[in-house]
C-alpha cells in the first residue's frame, strides 16, 4: 500500500501483515513530498507518476515520472523531468489510477484552475519510454450536474478509478464535493469582514448622533494638554515617527466635527442618511452571520439505512400558469434527490422544453381531457417508486422536500406531506390547518404537496372501487386529494398519513389569481360535500387521529 505521506516529505510503501487491517512500513521509495502517486507496469518496466508538492514548480501543475525494473525500486528519474510544470488547469496532477482500454494506456488528471480538483481530464498516453513521454487529451463524456451545491459533485470532482470486471463490463468510482476547496475559510473571512464593516458603521452612527466625540484617545494626539510623564515626552521628542503618529491622530479626531457639520441628524436629509447607514448595517450583520454560521448553502439529501435515493416530481398545470411552471421547474430541478420532473398538461398549448430552465430531464404529458383525475393517472414511464405530487403554485425549500422524502422512505406505504387536515364529527366540514392544530392531531394529508408510492397510489386511485369517487372529482373539479386519502384509509386500519412541517412555504397562486381555490368559502363548501359523499362510499375518517410531534425526528411539530 502506498498512502499519501507528503507531509513527511517522502513517499512510503507499506506491507500487509494481516490484510486489510494491519500494515507495517516496508521502505521509503523516494525522499520527496509526492502527492497523488501511482505505480504501473508498462512494457516490462515499472513506472512511478507523482507531483512534487513542495514550493518547487507550479503548484498542482507539476508532474514527474520515475522508472525501475522492480516495483520496490530503486527508482531513476525520467530524462524529461519535470514532465509538466505548467498551468494548473491543464491536468498535470494525477486524478486516480491509470487504466488500459483497447491496448492503450490512459491517465486521469485534475483540472485545478478554478479550485483544487475542479474536474477530471483524461489523457491517452502515446509514448512512455525512459527518454520520452507524450500524451494527448481525449474527450471525457461526463455530464456535469446543473444542481450546483445541491449535487454531490456540484463544485468539483477530482478522482476517478475505473476497472474492467471479469465479465468484461466496466465499473467506475468517482469522488465529488459540493463546495470548492477552502470554502469554509473563505466564508469565515467574508463574515469577519462584514462584522468589521458593521463595527465601522456603528462608530459612524455614534459620530453623527454625537455619542462619539473622538475616534482616537485624546492622549494619543499631538495637541493633548493633559499630563504625560517626563520620560514619555523625552522619548517622543527624540522619536520622529511618534510625533507624526500624534499629528495623524489629531487630524483623525477632527473628522467627527467635520461630519456633524456636513450631515445634520435633525434635518430631513440627515435622517435619510442615518436610516440608510442603519439599513446597510442590518444587511451587513445578516450577511456576516450567514457567512460565519449559515453553512455552505448546500441543501443535501438525507441518508436512510446508509443509502441515498431519488424521486420523480409530478405537477399538473395549464397555459394560464406558465410563469408559475417556469419558476417551479428552475427551483425544484436543483433539489438533490429529484430525478425527473413530469408535467401533466391539462389544457392549452404546452410549452417547449427549451423554455424551461431545468437541471434534470423534464417530460410534458399532454392530456386529452381537463380533469383533476389526471394527477394520479398510471404512467409506465415513471422510473422511481417515490413520486412527489407538488402543485405548481407551492414554493418551499429543497431541504424541506428532502426531509419529506426521508420520512417517506421510512414509511413508503403512507401519504407523507406538508399540509395536514383533521376531519371529525357527524357533521362533516372541511377546515384548514388551524383546526388540526386546535385538535392537536390530523388524519388527512393534502396531496398538493405529498410523497406517495406511485404504483400503489395510482393503482388504488384507478381501481374499479374508486370509480364513483373519480366521478365526484370530475363533477366538482375538486377533491382528488381528499379521495386519495379515503382510498388509503379504506385499505388499511393502521396509520396511512405522515406530516412533515416545512420551514416555510409560499402559495404563488395568490399573486396570479389562477387557482381553483381562490374563493376560500366556496372551495371549503365543495370539499365539505366531498367529505360527505366519500364517507358514504368508503367509510368515515372519524376516529382516526394522529398527534403532532409523534416522531423522534422532530419534523412533525
Amino acid at each position: 500500500m502506498m498512502p499519501e505521506s507528503s507531509q513527511k516529505g517522502e513517499l512510503r510503501l507499506y506491507r500487509a501483515i494481516n490484510f486489510p487491517l494491519q500494515w507495517e512500513l516496508d521502505r521509503i521509495i523516494i525522499k520527496k513530498p509526492l502527492i497523488d502517486s501511482f505505480i504501473i507496469e508498462h512494457d516490462r518496466e515499472y513506472w512511478l507518476f507523482g507531483s512534487d508538492h513542495s514550493n518547487f514548480g507550479t503548484k498542482n501543475g507539476q508532474l514527474e515520472i520515475w522508472y525501475s525494473s522492480s516495483p520496490l525500486g530503486p527508482w531513476k528519474p525520467h530524462k524529461k523531468n519535470p514532465i509538466y510544470n505548467i498551468d494548473k488547469s491543464l491536468g498535470a496532477r494525477n486524478g486516480g489510477r491509470p487504466f488500459s482500454y483497447n491496448g492503450n494506456l490512459y491517465r486521469t488528471g485534475q483540472d485545478c484552475g478554478e479550485t483544487y480538483g475542479r474536474r477530471v481530464r483524461i489523457f491517452k498516453v502515446e509514448v512512455l519510454t525512459r527518454a520520452d513521454y507524450r500524451e494527448v487529451e481525449v474527450p471525457f463524456p461526463f455530464k456535469e450536474s446543473r444542481k450546483g451545491r445541491n449535487a454531490w459533485n456540484g463544485a468539483r470532482y477530482h478522482h476517478l478509478d475505473v476497472q474492467q470486471l471479469s465479465s468484461g463490463e466496466w465499473i467506475g468510482v468517482m469522488d465529488g464535493d459540493r463546495v470548492p476547496s477552502g470554502d469554509s475559510v473563505h466564508r469565515f473571512l467574508l463574515g469577519c469582514a462584514s462584522v468589521a464593516a458593521v463595527a465601522g458603521l456603528v462608530v459612524l452612527l455614534g459620530v453623527l448622533l454625537g455619542a462619539v466625540k473622538c475616534i482616537i484617545p485624546l492622549s494619543w494626539c499631538g495637541d493633548y494638554s493633559g499630563k504625560r510623564s517626563d520620560t514619555l515626552m523625552a522619548w517622543e521628542r527624540a522619536n520622529l515617527f511618534s510625533s507624526k503618529v500624534r499629528r495623524f491622530c489629531s487630524r483623525l479626531n477632527r473628522v467627527p466635527s467635520f461630519l456633524r457639520c456636513r450631515i445634520k441628524p435633525n434635518t430631513y436629509s440627515g435622517r435619510l442618511v442615518l436610516a440608510l447607514i442603519f439599513s446597510i448595517g442590518v444587511a451587513l450583520s445578516c450577511v456576516g452571520v450567514k457567512f460565519i454560521y449559515g453553512g455552505n448553502g448546500a441543501e443535501e439529501s438525507y441518508l436512510w439505512k446508509g443509502h441515498y435515493s431519488q424521486f420523480t416530481l409530478l405537477t399538473m398545470t395549464y397555459e394560464a400558469r406558465l410563469w408559475n411552471l417556469k419558476m417551479y421547474v428552475k427551483h425544484y430541478s436543483r433539489c438533490s434527490s429529484v430525478k425527473e420532473i413530469v408535467v401533466v398538461w391539462n389544457k392549452g398549448i404546452p410549452p417547449k422544453l427549451s423554455d424551461l430552465d431545468s437541471a434534470v430531464p423534464v417530460r410534458i404529458r399532454v392530456e386529452n381531457r381537463n380533469s383533476l383525475n389526471n394527477r394520479f393517472k398510471m404512467d409506465p414511464f415513471i422510473k422511481t417508486r417515490a413520486v412527489l405530487e407538488l402543485d405548481d403554485d407551492i414554493m418551499m425549500t429543497c431541504d424541506d422536500v428532502e426531509r419529506g422524502f426521508r420520512v417517506w422512505r421510512q414509511h413508503p406505504d403512507r401519504i407523507v406531506g406538508f399540509y395536514p387536515r383533521f376531519v371529525d364529527g357527524s357533521r362533516l366540514e372541511y377546515r384548514g390547518e388551524k383546526y388540526a392544530r386546535k385538535n392537536k392531531g390530523y388524519n388527512m394529508i393534502l396531496t398538493g404537496a405529498a410523497f406517495i408510492d406511485g404504483q400503489l397510489a395510482f393503482k388504488r386511485y384507478w381501481s374499479e372501487q374508486a370509480k364513483a369517487g373519480r366521478e365526484v372529482v370530475d363533477k366538482y373539479f375538486n377533491c382528488e386529494d381528499v379521495l386519495l386519502n379515503f382510498l388509503y384509509a379504506n385499505a388499511s386500519s393502521s396509520k396511512t398519513v405522515e406530516y412533515v412541517r416545512p420551514a416555510w412555504a409560499i402559495d404563488t397562486s395568490k399573486f396570479s389569481g389562477a387557482a381553483i381555490s381562490r374563493n376560500t368559502n366556496v372551495h371549503y363548501k365543495i370539499r365539505s360535500d366531498c367529505l360527505t359523499k366519500f364517507t358514504n362510499m368508503y367509510g368515515s375518517l372519524t376516529g382516526r387521529r394522529w398527534e403532532f410531534d409523534a416522531r423522534k425526528d422532530g419534523w412533525d411539530l
